[in-house]
């Protein structure tokens, strides 16, 4: 069920093409984003970390997907005042709910992957 909400006295419609709710759900919903999302989850991270989690994510796509659940207040960054340079990566409020949404269907594809394979299996057998 789907609940009307305003932002600044527009109406919030993810399915408006418009409506800046697309982006939020694009950065949320992205590959990458829904691993540091699920990450995060464990707790707090520094940027090498999350890297070396995350396979095959490069050093440029990690800080722009930090950068953009930074700047919709999913992520706090906290930079130390050290050398080199230390900076921990953590969910906020409002960001906790939103990895376990994201997580929680990561997890559900890791577990339909046999079905997803015979499906495709299946498919390619008919095409």
């Amino acid at each position: 069920m789907r609940v009307s909400v305003e932002v600044d006295g527009h109406v919030v419609d993810v399915y408006d093409a418009k409506c800046p709710s697309r982006a939020v759900l694009e950065h949320v919903t992205s590959r990458w984003a829904v691993l540091v999302l699920a990450i995060l989850l464990d707790g707090t991270c520094r940027f090498s970390e999350l890297r070396r989690r995350i396979g095959g994510v490069s050093e440029k796509m990690l800080a722009q997907t930090l950068r953009r659940l930074e700047r919709d207040g999913f992520v706090r960054r906290v930079a130390h005042p050290v050398i080199p340079p230390h900076v921990d990566y953590s969910l906020t409020e409002l960001g906790e709910p939103a990895a376990r949404q994201v997580a929680g269907l990561a997890y559900w594809i890791e577990e339909q992957m046999p079905a997803v394979s015979v499906a495709r299996a299946s498919y390619d057998e008919r095409s």
